[in-house]
């Protein structure tokens, strides 16, 4: 089984994430305050350097003020297309 942070489902996650912030006009340094973590907790996130857990995917789609059914819902069209 391939490591998740490299798998197509963890790219698109990671696009809808960057882009549902930078929608909301938030800065990677604004959405991390809003979560009270570091900024690289979100820089990291967004490069593909750290995965967030389920707690963790929960808490940030909380501070966007987005649904975290939505990034599911692309997660599994992403694995239904790559047939894993």
């Amino acid at each position: 089984m391939t490591n998740s942070i490299h798998t197509d489902e963890m790219t698109a996650l990671r696009n809808w994430l960057r882009s549902e912030r930078e929608v909301r006009k938030l800065s990677m340094r604004e959405l991390a305050d809003r979560m009270n973590k570091p900024h690289s907790f979100v820089q990291k996130v967004e490069q593909g350097e750290r995965r967030l857990d389920v707690v963790e995917y929960v808490w940030y789609c909380s501070a966007l003020e987005v649904d975290p059914q939505e990034g599911l819902s692309l997660v599994l069209t992403s694995l239904k297309t790559s047939k894993r």
